[in-house]
């Protein structure tokens, strides 16, 4: 499986295909993705422990755990973990293309850029 560390917690491909990616997402207390958009993807979210802190599209809401949402491809969005324990997210994306690369940073804690 492949693995990705970040300063805000870490990301693991579960499974792949033709026009799909299925990830399991681990953010850290305290700590957020950038604001970001993909044009390639939508994005499904299932909050599986904690709860999520949520941006899209200029809207702001919590989502608890068993609970989803849905990003659509080319919509600015935000996860952020507000509470005291790890939150953890299985993510599954879908498009015609899912690299890593298909990302435009709007705000990062981090000081990354794009890709």
């Amino acid at each position: 499986m492949l693995t990705g560390i970040r300063p805000w917690g870490c990301w693991t491909v579960l499974g792949e295909g033709e026009g799909y990616k299925v990830k399991r997402i681990e953010v850290n207390p305290g700590h957020r993705l950038s604001l970001q958009r993909h044009t390639h993807r939508s994005e499904h979210w299932i909050v599986v422990a904690g709860t999520a802190k949520i941006n899209i599209d200029e809207r702001t809401s919590f989502i608890d755990t068993h609970e989803s949402t849905f990003v659509p491809a080319g919509v600015v969005h935000r996860i952020e973990n507000p509470g005291p324990d790890l939150l953890i997210i299985i993510e599954i994306q879908n498009g015609c293309y899912l690299g890593e690369d298909d990302i435009v940073r709007f705000q990062d804690d981090y000081g990354r850029s794009d890709g």
